[in-house]
């Protein structure tokens, strides 16, 4: 808009300076006004335009039905925010502190000599030098010493498990110790995170300033950050997880019957992967190929290939191919869904979502393999990711609109992908809870269930 702008301005189609005040102040103000009045002319203009083509890509329901009213609700999210315990977050800060101290003596005992660790180069030399480990890769600076090298190494060394967690430990206190006080506000006590709607490629809500989803929860110190967050005096945290959308909405897209039949029969989805492709009885399934099934079951959905799924599992890249092989021709329905998605996506130049969520994929016709192979997962993913995103705006307006509707003081505090947080007062902690799994429930019909599971806590840590 603001490029628009100067453009006519240059063609002396439009003159922002006509009649401008002397005075520079009010020279600015009137400047302003007359941009602002421009702008929204021009947006008047568009509406007519915009609409004729979200009508021709099926995209006006999307817009007015889910779209638009979610903006109001990220809109209270924000201005809601989360009261977050600045004490508690010294004290979180100090123990990190503590633990990297230790850390570090552990180092520069296991390297024999004191050094910084934060160096790539005196890092390198410490493991490849001294240490003598094998160069996994080598840039034009030296020796690689980066998290994907590290973890390829960690069996070869005890040293490397330390240097991983040190950095987990740094990387804690700088970007969500001493990175979240800032964003603190003065007056309310509360973190006011933006939430964005058109950052996604897939439509999924993101948060900056800070960026509340990326807080840590895949180990347990990163996790016990979320115990700053808490509710005012009187108020509790209940908290809605949607229970594996993603493969919900795959079992409904692919039509597969195996994965319907779990979905609507309220089987262990990973624990009937497991079974089928390890051809073991369903209640001789172990741990380990729950686990392994699990994997290739997400995997899946993002298009995982046997390169990575190889390397997640720590298994052979022939191994992991055959997970993937026999899960294909077990769940021949999925594997159809792929199939068709890919080469309809090649012939039209989009996928789209249930709900007429439209991505165009480019990369598709790319005459680069590797740029191809990452049009062909996005090809695959986004429908999936996409439509469980969609399903969660609908939800999240259907819950904001209840609680206005009842004249509650629950507010919408947060939304983590498939995940919602309410902040209520204790003595509407039932009915929320009623509002939470009837209205996600029935956000969206499909052949098989949407499950919500609820639970309720005094800090964000706690819930679930």
């Amino acid at each position: 808009m603001d490029e628009y702008l100067e453009k006519q301005q240059e063609s002396k189609q439009i003159n922002l300076f006509d009649n401008m005040p002397e005075n520079e102040d009010l020279k600015q103000e009137e400047l302003q006004k007359k941009s602002l009045t421009l702008k929204a002319y021009v947006i008047t203009k568009l509406e007519k335009t915009m609409t004729e083509k979200l009508k021709s890509i099926n995209g006006l329901e999307l817009f007015y039905e889910i779209e638009m009213p979610t903006i109001e609700v990220l809109s209270e999210m924000q201005w809601n925010g989360m009261y977050a315990n600045e004490a508690e977050l010294d004290k979180y800060g100090d123990k990190l502190k503590e633990q990297l101290e230790q850390k570090t003596k552990i180092i520069y005992e296991m390297a024999g000599e004191e050094f910084n660790i934060n160096s790539t180069k005196q890092l390198g030399q410490i493991l490849f030098e001294k240490k003598k480990l094998p160069v996994v890769k080598k840039t034009k600076n030296g020796y690689s010493t980066g998290v994907e090298v590290l973890e390829k190494l960690i069996n070869k060394d005890p040293i490397i498990e330390q240097i991983l967690d040190y950095r987990q430990l740094m990387k804690l206190n700088s970007t969500y110790v001493e990175g979240l006080k800032p964003y603190i506000n003065p007056v309310t006590k509360r973190i006011h995170s933006f939430f964005h709607q058109t950052i996604t490629a897939t439509g999924r809500i993101s948060s900056t300033e800070p960026n509340l989803q990326n807080i840590p929860t895949r180990f347990e110190l990163g996790k016990q950050l979320r115990r700053i967050f808490e509710p005012q005096e009187g108020n509790v945290f209940i908290d809605s997880d949607y229970s594996q959308i993603e493969l919900r909405v795959l079992a409904h897209v692919s039509q597969d019957k195996h994965m319907i039949e779990a979905f609507n029969n309220n089987e262990d989805i990973h624990k009937q992967a497991a079974s089928k492709v390890f051809k073991t009885p369903l209640e001789e399934v172990t741990k380990e190929q729950r686990s392994n099934a699990k994997a290739v079951n997400f995997g899946i959905v993002y298009g995982i290939s046997d390169y990575g799924l190889a390397e997640q599992l720590t298994i052979s890249r022939k191994q992991a191919k055959e997970y993937i092989d026999e899960y294909l021709n077990q769940y021949s329905g999925i594997k159809q869904y792929m199939d068709n998605i890919t080469k309809t996506a090649k012939e039209t130049g989009y996928v789209e979502t249930l709900f007429h969520r439209r991505r165009y994929i480019p990369e598709l016709q790319s005459t680069n393999y590797m740029v191809r192979q990452f049009g062909s997962r996005a090809a695959m993913n986004t429908p999936i990711q996409g439509t469980a995103a969609d399903i969660m705006k609908i939800a999240m307006v259907k819950v904001y609109r209840k609680i206005q509707e009842k004249g509650l003081k629950a507010k919408i505090v947060l939304q983590i992908h498939d995940e919602m947080m309410i902040e209520t007062p204790k003595n509407e902690v039932e009915e929320v809870k009623q509002i939470l799994k009837q209205e996600m429930e029935s956000a969206a019909k499909l052949q098989v269930p949407l499950i919500a599971d609820i639970s309720e806590a005094d800090n964000w840590y706690d819930c679930k």
